[in-house]
């Protein structure tokens, strides 16, 4: 072999991180892009539902639909952005030039999603949502994918990549809070009138809260790509070229995502992101109609988020160095999930106390602000055991695929707002809520069934979710053997 022939090679060899340890800025640069996923987010998870099915009136088995079928278009569109994401060669790098031109799409989709025209209804209302939640979907895994793998590229190390991810769902969490708190505590009761007593169903409010949303959206991945730009030097080069067909592609995804450990902890987040989106699609259907508080009260509970972002991200990384990813993702779980419907449970068998006691708001508040707090740290162990993945394939394929392992964990996120809220709409079915509904309207009868087709549900499913991350392999020893032999290789 020639010495030309091996600086040739050398050139193509993707490189090995040189730096373990990720600079504080980077990671508030990397983190705070997360923020215009977390504000889709939030408004796919938490007001989609009660604002096409109880503001505008479309029946909520079709918003369910609507949302099912854009997931249906995402397990397509997501690993090839992924693939694509891995291969692409620029400038700009691998990743960046996806996320810059992410930026305008979703934010003026997003912003015409809470706008739709006042003439449209039924099936034309029902086209409309549909169009746009495949429009926003794909071009926030066009944003999200590329940007989320930037995390396994950024460090290589077990727990400084917790403490990365810690940033990332930091910021998704209080960007996508921040739009709640600003409705309930602003818009909310803004818009409340003579007729429309609750602003929260008063489409006006919702107007402005989409614009709001976009500019905010748009705002935070320009923030995060250009703040992240310097590190593209630093970051694995594309793979060299190779001729590209739809068969090959589909081929190497198929063997990236064969890995047992991946598969393990797919369905095992699939369930849990199942389970997040039928609360989160129901959450305020609780607050409002279960349990009878006010505006300002939800909005407090919503406040009480705040902590919870910041106690979740502070324990994961704590978490993954004391006990390792795998049994602190089982332990946190376990707590998390069985104390999520548990204040439900308690009023359904008579033990809570009544809603106008003000001790069920406090009680409600603090086991919320617990729960979730648990939730956010669950869900950054998790990610970081997908970015962990990306040696452990490297090592069997021979090829970096991080790009194609967290398209799987966007469209995980986004099954919240595809199965979640197609098992929200059901719930509501048999409870019997009827679109368009005001509080004072619905029974009692079928408030209680509310929590009494809910409770079960959502207990099963956190149940199938963590028989499955049993079956996940990888931990700090088999992660750095995984490093050593890449190096030596």
């Amino acid at each position: 072999m020639t010495s030309e022939q091996t600086e040739a090679e050398t050139r193509l060899e993707p490189k090995m991180p040189s730096v373990r340890k990720t600079p504080i800025a980077t990671k508030i640069a990397y983190g705070f892009g997360a923020a215009a996923y977390g504000i889709k987010e939030n408004g796919f998870s938490y007001f989609l539902l009660i604002f096409y099915s109880q503001v505008i009136g479309l029946d909520a088995r079709l918003v369910g639909l609507a949302a099912m079928i854009a997931l249906v278009v995402d397990a397509i569109s997501d690993p090839i952005v992924g693939y694509v994401s891995d291969n692409f060669r620029s400038k700009w790098g691998r990743r960046h030039p996806f996320m810059y031109a992410a930026a305008l799409p979703v934010s003026i989709s997003y912003y015409f999603l809470w706008n739709p025209p006042a003439n449209l209804t039924g099936q034309n209302l029902f086209l409309y949502l549909l169009i746009l939640a495949i429009i926003i979907r794909t071009f926030i895994t066009l944003y999200e994918t590329p940007s989320s793998a930037l995390g396994a590229e950024l460090t290589d190390d077990y727990d400084e990549r917790s403490s990365l991810i810690s940033f990332r769902f930091f910021f998704a969490w209080v960007g996508g809070n921040f739009m709640s708190v600003l409705n309930f505590f602003v818009l909310f009761p803004v818009f409340a009138t003579a007729i429309i007593t609750n602003g929260q169903f008063n489409r006006d409010a919702y107007q402005v809260y989409g614009l709001i949303s976009a500019i905010l959206i748009f705002a935070a991945i320009m923030i995060s790509s250009l703040g992240t730009h310097s590190r593209i030097p630093h970051l694995r080069p594309a793979p060299p070229k190779q001729q590209i067909s739809l068969p090959r592609i589909f081929k190497e995804i198929f063997q990236t995502l064969s890995e047992p450990s991946f598969m393990a902890l797919f369905c095992s987040a699939l369930f849990g992101a199942v389970a997040t989106g039928l609360t989160a699609s129901l959450a305020f259907y609780f607050t409002t109609y279960f349990w009878g508080f006010s505006s300002q009260q939800t909005g407090f509970v919503v406040l009480g988020v705040f902590i919870s972002a910041i106690l979740g991200s502070i324990l994961a990384p704590i978490i993954t160095r004391k006990m390792g990813k795998k049994r602190g993702a089982l332990l946190i779980g376990a707590l998390a999930f069985i104390g999520s419907p548990l204040p439900i449970v308690l009023r359904l068998v008579g033990i809570m106390p009544p809603n106008d006691d003000p001790a069920t708001f406090w009680i409600y508040f603090f086991a919320n602000l617990v729960d979730t707090s648990l939730i956010i740290c669950y869900q950054i162990l998790v990610s970081s055991m997908i970015a962990d993945l990306v040696e452990q394939t490297e090592v069997r394929t021979n090829r970096r695929s991080e790009g194609v392992l967290f398209s799987a964990a966007t469209f995980i996120r986004k099954s919240v707002q595809g199965i979640g809220l197609m098992a929200a709409s059901g719930v509501l079915y048999l409870a019997q809520i009827e679109a368009g509904s005001a509080p004072e309207d619905v029974s009692s009868a079928s408030v209680f069934r509310l929590g009494l087709f809910y409770a079960p549900i959502v207990l099963s499913i956190w149940l199938a979710m963590m028989s499955c991350i049993a079956f996940y392999k990888l931990d700090r020893n088999s992660h750095e053997k995984n490093l050593q032999a890449l190096k030596e290789r």
